[in-house]
């Protein structure tokens, strides 16, 4: 059974941090993890990814700030936002793909940036 449990989301203040966690089970040759976020009335966008190599890639407005890392051994990828500003408030989805081209949704986790 697939499944992507998705944590740490919560309220903080602008300049703040939080620390995002997201479990992959039952899912095989993973090759990319990632943060997307999708803000009210707005897209859904790529926040972050990671290769099963450790390459990184980020959007610009989070470089800096945000750092996302995975544990291959424990199918986990990890997203540390520093600095969290007020435009970084969203739901936060995790998201993986295999090698076989098959992509997998968390259910999402809210982040409210707000004093």
């Amino acid at each position: 059974q697939v499944q992507l449990v998705e944590s740490g989301g919560g309220l903080v203040q602008p300049g703040g941090s939080l620390r995002l966690s997201c479990a992959a089970s039952g899912i095989f040759s993973i090759k990319t993890m990632a943060w997307y976020r999708q803000a009210p009335g707005k897209q859904r966008e790529l926040v972050a990814d990671i290769m099963s190599s450790g390459t990184t890639n980020y959007v610009d407005s989070v470089k800096g700030r945000f750092t996302i890392s995975r544990d291959n051994d424990e199918n986990t990828v990890y997203l540390q936002m520093n600095s969290l500003k007020l435009e970084d408030a969203a739901v936060y989805y995790c998201n993986v793909r295999t090698y076989d081209f098959l992509s997998y949704w968390g259910q999402g986790t809210q982040v409210t940036v707000s004093s």
